[in-house]
């Protein structure tokens, strides 16, 4: 009925899309930075793949954890803040800022970690660093948003490039 090429054909291609859909189709992560002159705080919140990140913690600090169902939720996010303070960092015109963890939640498969910076009445000028799970994939890519006085600036680092500056 059908010819021997035809079959296979469709067995290689049947391989693939099994094979395929192991693989990781797109590695990136997204972090929103808002500045809320309300309040003068800068609130930033950083999205992540669930899997990747659980694999980048497990990797830098040798332990085994479970970011959907954790068994000690304060250690979790003692590595989450540790990761996260070690791979993103801020300077608001020109100088360096701390940013204070909130914790994180899960949104279907991702991870959404939140920090603020406190005192920060105005942004003329602001700098990210952003390598968050670089050393996991040369593919790796950082979506940045930045939102000041209603403005909102975007942009794409792509690994190894990891640093951008915005004017307002």
């Amino acid at each position: 009925m059908f010819s021997d090429s035809f079959k296979w054909i469709m067995v290689i291609g049947l391989t693939f899309l099994m094979s395929s859909a192991n693989l990781h189709p797109i590695f990136v992560s997204v972090t929103e930075i808002e500045h809320n002159t309300k309040d003068n705080t800068v609130e930033v919140s950083c999205k992540l793949f669930a899997n990747d990140f659980e694999k980048a913690l497990r990797n830098q600090f040798n332990v085994t954890i479970d970011l959907l169902q954790p068994k000690d939720r304060k250690a979790l996010d003692q590595l989450v803040n540790k990761y996260l303070q070690l791979h993103l960092k801020l300077w608001v015109e020109n100088t360096p800022v701390s940013m204070k963890y909130i914790g994180y939640e899960v949104v279907e498969e991702a991870i959404i970690s939140y920090f603020q910076v406190d005192n920060i009445a105005s942004i003329k000028n602001i700098t990210v660093q952003d390598n968050i799970l670089y050393e996991m994939s040369p593919e790796q890519i950082s979506l940045i948003h930045i939102m000041v006085g209603g403005n909102r600036k975007s942009t794409k680092l792509s690994n190894p490039d990891d640093k951008v500056s915005m004017q307002f």
